[in-house]
């Protein structure tokens, strides 16, 4: 390469720049001489010159030269328009002040996410990724923020093209994966970095859009994993998000328009607990419980009334021809017109969860000593026929009468069990931890599955091989549980939970305990015909 005349100079004191540039650690006078072969006089000259320029600076405690504050403010100035730090300046001193941990501004640059702005945590232990470090999209909290708002054929791209390498046993090296936490991430409005680039810290990030859709970066709160609990970052999620949306709306000239499939409340009854909500499409009306409360509601055309209290939690609710089905802990009966009928104990101890079948049989899951949950029939004296045993935790079960299968929810892996009779257990699908825990069942016409991400701000609808074929956003932080109806079964009702959400997070979630809607596009499977064990 020809060169001009006198430019030797610049192309050392770009080495040296380069040098320390690449260095985590910072380099003495020593240690670069010896990686340039540069002559010392020549060196110190040089390193004198940048140091009053501000492009180097030395760390008097050990005695390294590291990039200098005015270099790294080149550097944003070449990366990202002013208007963008400014607008994101207070948002990353409010989320710093909000939590006390490190705040950060960075921005996409290629497959690799590029640190820009940080505001210090007020711990003496904290994160404290360098200015101006590059680090990879795949495993950090930023990159998958920013890839989750990138288009579907940009992002399917770019994650191609990734060399997926595992930085700590937690990175996420297989892409279908990848795939679905970005998903994931889409829908709920933040990224999770659960230790996957560093082992004992965590991150929680969400994209900086601006009113064209352009990603123009993200934000994000980082510190040890000891004090950024998952639960902690999903309550975080949501406070991020609303910091990174504030900034992209001071770079958009117009609000994002709403979603036409946002989900709305039915009404402004509130539960603790909600769940087991059940349409009945002879009353045309919604049965739903607070689990916790505990009493069960009905939502018709006149309103939503409180029906019936109990004394204990709400374990299940079915609609049958013979009156509403009620199971508690340690009790079952059947409620119509004011009246209890047929209150009977239960003849295995207190059932996980139930639900029934097309031909009116009522299902069930228990604990049994061994650690194992046993999935079976209850017959007409209150007992259990076992059919399945599972190695974990049942909370939901739903049938698909149709294909003659039942459906199982494992929320501690996040597993969808598939059972059919005469057949082993087969896991169906299952949902990464930090998406949220699923939460409830709903089988439609076509055989997918729709269950909901408590903790994880969306529903998900599962095709009948288990692929993840639709996300749907929620505003509350805890769905519970879903099920169709309306007169026309294409009415998605959903249930939620009030319980330990924060005050903070109510402001950002005030709808949190009510049941809403949404037109789900999809028509909702057959009414169970259910008579009840009674």
């Amino acid at each position: 390469m020809n060169r001009a005349k006198g430019t030797a100079v610049l192309d050392k004191t770009f080495d040296i720049l380069e040098a320390i540039g690449l260095s985590s650690e910072g380099l003495d006078n020593q240690q670069l001489a010896a990686q340039l072969s540069l002559p010392r006089a020549t060196l110190y000259r040089l390193l004198a010159l940048l140091v009053e320029r501000g492009m180097v600076r030395r760390d008097a405690n050990n005695k390294c030269y590291r990039l200098g504050f005015r270099y790294l403010e080149l550097v944003r100035g070449a990366w990202m328009e002013p208007d963008l730090i400014a607008a994101a300046s207070f948002e990353l001193r409010a989320l710093r002040d909000l939590t006390g941990e490190t705040t950060y501004l960075a921005i996409r640059d290629g497959d690799q996410v590029l640190s820009l702005e940080r505001c210090d945590g007020a711990h003496s232990r904290r994160s404290a990724a360098s200015m101006g470090q590059r680090k990879a999209m795949y495993c950090t909290g930023q990159g998958k923020a920013i890839l989750s708002a990138l288009g579907d054929e940009e992002r399917r791209e770019l994650v191609k093209h990734m060399t997926l390498t595992p930085l700590t046993p937690l990175t996420i090296t297989d892409r279908n994966r990848l795939q679905t936490e970005l998903d994931v991430t889409r829908v709920r409005g933040y990224a999770i970095d659960d230790e996957e680039i560093v082992l004992g810290v965590r991150c929680v990030a969400a994209p900086v859009v601006d009113s064209s859709g352009q990603v123009r970066g993200a934000l994000s709160i980082a510190g040890p994993a000891y004090r950024l609990t998952l639960e902690r970052l999903t309550l975080l999620g949501p406070e991020v998000a609303a910091s990174a949306q504030r900034v992209g709306s001071q770079l958009a000239v117009k609000q994002a328009e709403a979603r036409p499939d946002e989900l709305q409340p039915v009404s402004s009854q509130w539960a603790f607990l909600g769940g087991h909500p059940r349409w009945s499409s002879g009353e045309n009306c919604l049965y739903w419980a607070d689990k916790l409360g505990p009493a069960v509601y009905r939502h018709g055309p006149e309103g939503t009334v409180r029906i019936l209290r109990t004394e204990k939690p709400i374990m299940g609710l079915e609609i049958t021809p013979n009156g509403l089905f009620v199971a508690l802990e340690d009790v079952y009966f059947l409620y119509e017109k004011g009246e209890v009928r047929h209150r009977t104990p239960w003849g295995f101890g207190t059932p996980t969860c139930l639900c029934c079948d097309r031909e009116g049989r009522v299902w069930a899951s228990i604990r049994m000593g061994s650690g194992q949950w046993k999935v079976g029939e209850v017959s007409r004296d209150g007992t259990l026929i076992s059919h399945w045993q599972i190695s974990e935790a049942i909370s939901a079960l739903c049938w698909d009468s149709p294909r003659q299968q039942l459906f199982a929810l494992a929320p501690e892996s996040g597993s969808l069990y598939r059972l059919r009779a005469g057949a082993e257990v087969r896991r169906f699908t299952s949902m990464p931890k930090g998406s949220g825990q699923l939460s409830g069942l709903a089988v439609d016409g076509d055989g997918s599955v729709w269950t909901a991400l408590s903790g994880g701000w969306s529903i998900v609808k599962f095709d009948h091989e288990g692929n993840l074929e639709r996300m749907l956003g929620v505003p509350v932080a805890s769905p519970t549980d879903l099920c169709f109806g309306a007169v026309d079964g294409r009415t998605l009702f959903v249930t939620s939970s009030r319980q330990a959400v924060s005050r903070q997070a109510l402001k950002n979630a005030p709808w949190s305990g009510t049941v809403m809607s949404t037109p789900a596009g999809s028509h909702g499977a057959p009414a169970p015909l259910t008579r009840g064990p009674a």
